[in-house]
């Protein structure tokens, strides 16, 4: 029984800390990383065209000093409109400077569409691509643009945006095609060689972002925000904003295959190679750029030109949601970018489960508790036992309290005592919480399933609730949870101790304060597990208690 209330105890003191952590970041969030000094570049960031911040100043004894990043120039924009975004482009670089998801709802203000890429002060986040030799057009030279509007019609399933640059070794015409009801950019860049001599033209795409996790995000729910690497040797590495600034960051740097993405919850970009077989050789580098902003990207092999000759080099940009079984086709790894952690083992079954069930009900709520129905079924064996001994310990409570007086402080005689009355009883005192232990990987697993799935952002389930993702805004879920955890505690064996008895009956109260600022997906699992942990353990209480009233008689 001790083990049982130590366990519990653990699983409550680390429940605390994780409430405690989040708090902190809810109340105290961090500043966006601003750092001016970047180390010594690698071989793959020396090819960036990006001006480098100067040397750490030896005033402050080597402490990075802030610096102004390159000032990012605007010109002739063209807006593009499909069915599923908005972008704009600006002609200095052919950057892909606005994107906004028409079928999303932003999440500082619900009543506007969610917006990925935009051109703001403190919050620059773009796409870009350009050239790397002596004079080619790269991300800050000035194209040809026709501005204007770009509408994609009825009846037409792609759009294309061109603009030119000419300079004097070379012609460049970068094309964007976007593409109806989808998330995918092809983005194609045509050079041909005006110069006497042979041209080596390296493409490099990267994006340009600020360092701040997405504005509106709950504090509350802490998920990655930043630049990612896939190669099938190095496989999928999160490079998070403060490595880069502090130039610790560790990734691939060179490989024949893979793609680099930026990471924010339930969205993403990614630069890939069109072709999923191309072993083409390619760098990769992370940069920090001053003044709280990064550059990610990837540098492709050389285009070689003879003169007067023409290539086109290809690229892909996906720019949109976290929606695993429609990205996972586009790429290998790309499905990682949904991130479960240690526990994508059983992540992945689980959410493939949830997803068979919406398909079934069409109601992410609903599919949520059918879920849960289905895990607690599977777990039902263990979940009896657990119960069975928590029951019988139950009963054994008043004589065990007697022994704790007859005993005092002799702890020998009295775990001797314990352990009679345990095998006479057949009672395992480890029965009732090494089956919880158990499952509580999958408890973990669902619950960042449930954190991770965009297909649960603005999906309503009844009534108030309408929307999964964000906590419940009247705040009744929590509070019955809170309900039904007290039932659950009143229903377990009372604790003879009464500094433990206090403690399992502050657990509800915690748990509700947390799940408050939780999505309104996760404490519906959470209320549905518990009514349905009710109902069985009152079940086999009044079993037990059935049987032991027949063997009086």
């Amino acid at each position: 029984m001790d083990t049982q209330r130590l366990i519990a105890f653990v699983i409550f003191s680390f429940s605390l800390l994780m409430l405690w952590n989040a708090w902190q970041e809810y109340t105290h969030p961090k500043e966006g990383v601003v750092v001016a000094g970047s180390p010594a570049t690698t071989k793959g960031q020396a090819a960036s065209t990006d001006t480098l911040p100067p040397a750490p100043g030896q005033a402050l004894k080597g402490v990075p000093q802030p610096v102004e990043s390159a000032q990012v120039a605007k010109g002739a924009r063209a807006k593009v409109v499909t069915d599923v975004l908005t972008a704009e482009i600006d002609a200095n670089g052919g950057d892909l400077r606005e994107l906004v998801f028409t079928n999303y709802r932003g999440n500082k203000d619900e009543n506007a569409p969610f917006r990925l890429f935009e051109e703001k002060a403190g919050r620059n986040y773009f796409a870009q691509s350009g050239l790397i030799g002596q004079g080619l057009p790269n991300h800050k030279t000035v194209f040809v643009l026709e501005p204007g509007e770009y509408r994609l019609k009825a009846g037409e399933n792609q759009l294309k945006v061109s603009m030119k640059a000419i300079t004097p070794g070379a012609e460049v015409v970068k094309t964007y095609t976007f593409t109806r009801g989808s998330y995918v950019v092809d983005v194609d860049t045509r050079i041909k060689n005006l110069g006497q001599t042979v041209l080596d033209a390296y493409p490099y795409y990267q994006y340009l972002r600020h360092g701040q996790a997405p504005e509106g995000e709950s504090k509350m729910v802490n998920t990655f925000t930043g630049p990612a690497i896939y190669t099938e040797a190095g496989k999928f590495q999160k490079v998070k904003f403060d490595d880069i600034a502090k130039g610790k960051q560790e990734h691939a740097k060179a490989a024949k295959d893979g793609w680099i993405g930026m990471v924010e919850h339930h969205f993403f970009t990614t630069w890939l190679t069109r072709d999923p077989a191309d072993a083409s050789s390619r760098e990769f580098y992370t940069r920090s750029l001053g003044n709280g902003e990064f550059s990610a990207g990837m540098i492709m092999p050389a285009v070689k030109l003879a003169p007067g000759e023409e290539k086109t080099a290809f690229m892909r940009l996906y720019a949109g949601p976290q929606e695993l079984e429609k990205i996972k086709h586009l790429a290998s790894g790309l499905d990682l970018v949904v991130d479960y952690g240690w526990l994508t083992v059983l992540a992945y079954p689980i959410f493939v489960m949830l997803n068979w069930l919406h398909k079934l009900v069409m109601n992410w709520g609903t599919a949520i508790i059918l879920l849960t129905v289905l895990i607690k079924l599977a777990f039902y064996p263990l979940s009896a036992a657990s119960y069975k001994s928590m029951a019988k310990m139950r009963k054994l409570a008043p004589r065990l309290e007697h022994l704790k007086e007859r005993y005092g402080d002799d702890r020998q005689k009295l775990h001797e005592a314990m352990m009679k009355i345990y095998s006479e009883e057949k009672i395992n005192p480890l029965g009732g919480c090494l089956p919880i232990v158990v499952q509580i990987p999958v408890f973990i697993a669902l619950y960042w399933v449930l954190l991770g799935a965009v297909e649960l952002r603005q999906a309503p389930f009844a009534l108030w609730i309408t929307d999964l993702s964000k906590p419940d805004p009247f705040y009744v879920l929590p509070v019955i949870m809170a309900i039904t955890s007290f039932i659950q505690v009143k229903l377990s064996p009372a604790p003879t101790d009464p500094v433990q008895a206090k403690v399992m009956m502050i657990m509800p109260v915690a748990f509700s304060v947390m799940f408050l600022f939780f999505p309104a997906g996760l404490v519906l699992y959470w209320l549905v597990n518990n009514v349905l942990s009710i109902l069985q353990q009152w079940r086999i209480n009044t079993v037990i208690n059935s049987a032991a009233n027949d063997s009086k008689q």
